[in-house]
């Protein structure tokens, strides 16, 4: 009974002690195993932050200062809704964005400079910049980096045509391409002022440089040749000598290739001075700066633009967010919110953000965005972009009637 009671005592101590988590012994079941998600190793203090996924980082680069910063407002607004939009669905590839602003002032050389901080950043996407040149000098950076850039403003052929020669694919305009924009007003002139006299000018920027030849071989193609043409140097206050020539020629209609505060100041000296004359002029135009420059005189003047995207159905929502901001979303601001719908889209279909991969998807899809339907060509360049006239009439710009 001793003997019995005795080894009854040891396996109920032994029991007791495997329950109690004594340490295994040779042959004995492994104990289960502690929760880990309730109980932290304590040899491996927790760190939430470690744990915490990293926004992807999404550059908007443009002038945030100097003449152009209103531009810069509207990329800026633009991107920040999109980014507010896509993170409230839950982000891109389950990861949420961040927003980086950094201002280029339009300048070359900052461009390269602002884009070597976004590069350092490592960022995954650059929505910019506003100003052709410094799209262009900025691109390197982000191709060598593989770094994707939309660009909403841009449309200097050499941008897509330059990066395309190079190889690389990190490159596309939703903006439309100069020539594109070019062919719609050199058709117009030639149309509309066959057999008459018109000058085309420039202001020697990249952009409008790139407008005006696109301009004259147009023209040029349907049978106008320009009676005068001339430049301009941006900064430029007094246009008189100018206007004089352009009244000696008798010149009916002007192009000019140029930024809006140059263009405001010509096309009220055309009027005190009595040039009584047809001006047009590209999507720079496009804002309430241009009219403020100009005053009354700019009242008919035309230019050419994309439609009008907040005319549109697949903007409604959206414009709605952005009254609630008591803000307009003028000009390129939809632009910028639509090269964060594409990205968003393409990463989605390449179920990656290498790249490569989403580039592949951003060649073979078309996108439905808030200024519409968008695909690309080889080149990176939007297809079929659309181009319209639009005229100033009472202060504000709207699309010209058809047959005006």
């Amino acid at each position: 009974m001793r003997r019995f009671l005795a080894a009854f005592l040891v396996i109920t101590a032994a029991l007791a002690a495997a329950a109690m988590g004594a340490p295994n012994t040779p042959g004995a079941p492994n104990p289960p195993k502690p929760n880990t998600a309730t109980a932290p190793n304590p040899a491996k203090p927790s760190t939430p932050s470690a744990s915490k996924e990293e926004p992807i980082l999404v550059g908007v680069a443009g002038p945030m200062s100097g003449q152009f910063a209103f531009i810069g407002d509207q990329l800026k607004r633009g991107a920040q809704q999109a980014i507010d939009d896509l993170n409230a669905k839950g982000g891109v590839l389950g990861k949420k964005l961040k927003l980086a602003v950094v201002d280029d002032g339009c300048d070359a050389q900052r461009g390269s400079a602002v884009a070597a901080q976004l590069v350092q950043q490592k960022a995954a996407l650059v929505v910019g910049h506003f100003c052709s040149d410094a799209s262009i000098h900025a691109s390197a950076a982000y191709a060598q980096a593989g770094i994707l850039q939309i660009t909403p403003a841009s449309g200097d052929p050499k941008l897509t045509d330059d990066a395309a020669q190079k190889g690389w694919t990190n490159v596309f305009n939703i903006a439309g391409r100069a020539d594109a924009q070019g062919g719609v007003a050199g058709d117009y002139l030639a149309s509309k002022y066959k057999g008459k006299k018109v000058a085309i000018l420039d202001d020697k920027s990249p952009y409008g440089k790139s407008l005006a030849e696109e301009v004259r071989k147009a023209m040029n193609k349907k049978g106008l040749k320009e009676a005068l043409s001339e430049e301009v140097a941006q900064g430029d206050k007094d246009f008189a000598p100018l206007i004089g020539k352009l009244k000696q020629a008798g010149v009916v209609a002007v192009y000019y290739g140029g930024y809006q505060a140059e263009a405001g100041q010509l096309v009220r000296q055309a009027q005190e001075q009595g040039l009584k004359a047809q001006f047009i002029a590209g999507d720079a135009l496009v804002t309430d700066e241009f009219w403020k420059a100009s005053g009354p005189a700019g009242e008919g003047v035309l230019m050419t633009f994309r439609p009008d995207p907040r005319s549109t159905s697949g903007a409604k929502d959206v414009i709605e967010e952005f009254k609630k901001q008591d803000y307009d979303p003028a000009g390129y601001t939809l632009f910028s919110y639509a090269a964060l719908q594409v990205f968003a889209d393409a990463a989605a279909q390449a179920k990656s953000l290498k790249l490569a991969e989403v580039a592949k998807a951003m060649h073979s899809h078309k996108y439905t965005t808030v200024v519409g339907s968008i695909s690309f060509d080889k080149k990176g360049d939007v297809i079929n972009p659309d181009f319209v006239l639009y005229v100033w009439h009472n202060g504000k710009y709207e699309e010209q009637k058809k047959g005006s």
